[in-house]
C-alpha cells in the first residue's frame, strides 16, 4: 500500500510540475487527477487515471488492472459523487456517475480504442468493470 501511495505522489507531482503530462507508463495518454472523500475517513483521496472524453463528460474505468476487486476510489466516489478533477492546469468539480448499459459497453470501448490494455483488463476479471462518467458542474 505504501509503495503504491509513494509511486502515485511521484505521478502526482510530475503531473503537477508539467500541466498534467507524465513519463512512464502514462507518457502520451490522458491523465487526470481524481479528487475523493475517503467513503470511511473522510479524508481526501488523489488519484491519477486515465481517462477519455465523452463530449464535455470525462470518463474513467475502475478495473484496477483487472484485478477481481474495484479500487477504493470507486467506494469513495460512490459514498460522497461530488469529486474535484484536475486536467491539465484546470481543476473543477465534477459529479459522478457509473454508466449503465448499453452506455457502459460502449464507453469502455471507446477507451480500449486509446488505451488497448483496458481490452486486457476486462479478460482478466470476471467482474463486470464499472465506467465512471464524471460531468463537470458550475
Amino acid at each position: 500500500m505504501i509503495e503504491a501511495q509513494e509511486r502515485n505522489r511521484k505521478i502526482i507531482d510530475e503531473f503537477r510540475a508539467n500541466d498534467g503530462k507524465v513519463g512512464g507508463r502514462f507518457e502520451g495518454r490522458t491523465l487526470l487527477l481524481l479528487h475523493t472523500k475517503g467513503a470511511k475517513s473522510g479524508r481526501e483521496r488523489i488519484n491519477p487515471l486515465a481517462y477519455v472524453k465523452d463530449g464535455d463528460r470525462y470518463v474513467i474505468i475502475a478495473s484496477k488492472g483487472g484485478a477481481p476487486t474495484s479500487p477504493s476510489w470507486y467506494f469513495n466516489l460512490l459514498a460522497n459523487p461530488l469529486v474535484t478533477v484536475e486536467v491539465g492546469n484546470e481543476t473543477f468539480s465534477a459529479h459522478a456517475t457509473v454508466a449503465e448499459e448499453p452506455e457502459r459497453t460502449r464507453l469502455y470501448n471507446k477507451m480500449v480504442e486509446k488505451m488497448p490494455a483496458f481490452d486486457d483488463y476486462r479478460r482478466k476479471t470476471t467482474r463486470q468493470i464499472p465506467v465512471i462518467v464524471l460531468a463537470p458542474v458550475n
